[in-house]
């Protein structure tokens, strides 16, 4: 049950046009730098991008953004991306912007087989036109469709062989989810250790929700935004 890659062209072999892609991180944090530099190599285009965000205007998913590869996007928060600005205004991308916490369950109703669910965030806004709404007791609640994708892209820190992931702090945020969300998930780690060796109390995904693994190597970790204060003199 090795899961391991030799290599990432391997891995994104059934990519093809018209497919979703849901992609783990939050800002800068957590990106999988590697399997979204191999989907730009790929050249794959008319692909659907579900993902929190779309990355700076040159880092992360910013990247797929800048080739055209993407023409649909699903997601939470788009403003440190000047590109995506940019082709949203201008009619060339398609956007549907999602509330957060309703992004992160559609993801999570996809990974529990899960087809729909009730919601009251969005009811009474635009967010809700031609959706479905329903009263439980008082309050009135929209119907939200899960949000499965083809391909799921997702970075651990730590992973094992058979597919085994563990997250580390806020890089955790969307990738458990999307690493469950997918019909294809490739994860991509900084350490890979022989199956057995990750404590079990210790798994955030197991293995069965991941298909490939790959230690990736050299990671620039950019920073979306830098704030520091100046040296007080002395």
């Amino acid at each position: 049950m090795n899961k391991t890659l030799s290599n990432l062209t391997d891995g994104l072999a059934g990519l093809s046009p018209g497919m979703t892609l849901i992609v783990g991180g939050f800002g800068l944090s957590g990106n999988p730098e590697k399997l979204i530099e191999a989907v730009h190599a790929s050249g794959v285009s008319d692909l659907t991008l579900v993902s929190n965000n779309a990355g700076t205007t040159d880092h992360g998913l910013g990247i797929l953004l800048q080739s055209r590869q993407i023409s649909r996007m699903i997601g939470s928060y788009v403003g440190e991306n000047k590109e995506f600005e940019r082709q949203f205004l201008s009619g060339e991308l398609e956007v549907e912007l999602c509330p957060q916490g309703t992004l992160a369950e559609r993801l999570r109703a996809a990974g529990a087989g899960i087809p729909a669910f009730y919601t009251p965030t969005g009811v009474g806004t635009l967010r809700a036109e031609g959706k479905e709404t329903r009263k439980f007791g008082e309050q009135e609640y929209l119907l939200e469709h899960a949000l499965p994708g083809d391909f799921g892209l997702v970075k651990a820190y730590k992973g094992d062989t058979h597919g085994n992931l563990v997250f580390r702090k806020t890089a955790r945020n969307f990738n458990p989810l999307v690493a469950r969300a997918a019909k294809v998930t490739i994860a991509e780690v900084e350490h890979l250790v022989p199956a057995g060796e990750l404590d079990p109390d210790e798994i955030h995904v197991p293995g069965i929700y991941v298909q490939h693994i790959f230690q990736g190597a050299e990671y620039k970790k950019w920073i979306e935004q830098r704030t520091v204060r100046s040296r007080e003199e002395n």
